[in-house]
């Protein structure tokens, strides 16, 4: 049947249309040209330095202004192909890619993922998710818990409230539209209670939304939160020590 399919429809890169010679959704010239994110990092925000600091050494960002979760990873730096690639999912409707993304989320995670109990999508408010018709974070963490076996738990979290898109928005005006705008259901609470969990998002920019899901998550009784994103803005000053 698959046989059939890429015979009718070949498949192709999600970014610049090339032909591939199987369905993983991006070509070898795109992702040469992507910036991935290795060792060493902050251990805290999953910023990368420059080099190698020593043992337990934190980033400036999170020595300034202390992260709500335990640990951040991402796969790439938000730019180029990492972005085409994102807003490709989220944007264009390309859900293909996700399995992909998925993936290299689960390697780039591996440390938060060992001894994790659950995988926790960022979650849409009602209305943008009825708007969209789907939940890139719930994707991205379907596609993880398939390469893992990590149980994935949509129901842990919820957007209680609209909040504006981020996008544009700075780093003072995120925390305060994300403020209070998550909450862990009364049937969720027992399955977080004690829970050390993987928060699951498309992309980190300043950590704001990251921060208000883990404080919801961590006064419902949590034990761990780390988040797993598919990429991570970096901004020159946040590389430094």
């Amino acid at each position: 049947m698959r046989a059939g399919v890429d015979f009718l429809l070949p498949p192709h890169c999600a970014l610049c249309a090339a032909p591939l010679a199987d369905t993983a959704g991006v070509c070898a010239d795109c992702w040469s040209e992507t910036t991935f994110i290795s060792p060493p990092l902050c251990p805290r925000t999953g910023i990368p330095f420059a080099c190698d600091p020593g043992p337990g050494a934190e980033s400036a960002a999170a020595i300034a202004a202390p992260p709500v979760y335990h640990r951040a990873r991402a796969v790439a730096s938000f730019a180029g192909p990492a972005r085409a690639l994102v807003h490709a999912l989220k944007y264009r409707d390309r859900l293909e890619v996700a399995a992909t993304m998925g993936g290299l989320m689960a390697r780039s995670g591996a440390a938060l993922l060992a001894d994790a109990d659950a995988l926790v999508p960022v979650p849409l408010y009602r209305g943008r998710l009825w708007r969209r018709r789907f939940n890139q974070s719930a994707l991205l963490a379907d596609a993880i818990g398939a390469r893992t076996g990590t149980a994935v738990c949509c129901r842990a979290l919820a957007r209680i409230r609209p909040t504006r898109a981020q996008v544009g928005l700075r780093g003072d005006e995120r925390r305060r539209n994300v403020r209070g705008a998550f909450a862990v259901p009364a049937d969720a609470l027992a399955a977080v209670a004690g829970a050390k969990l993987v928060l699951v998002d498309d992309v980190i920019t300043t950590g704001a939304t990251a921060n208000a899901c883990a404080q919801a998550l961590l006064r419902a009784g949590a034990e761990r939160v780390d988040v797993l994103a598919f990429a991570l803005v970096l901004d020159a000053h946040r590389v430094q020590i």
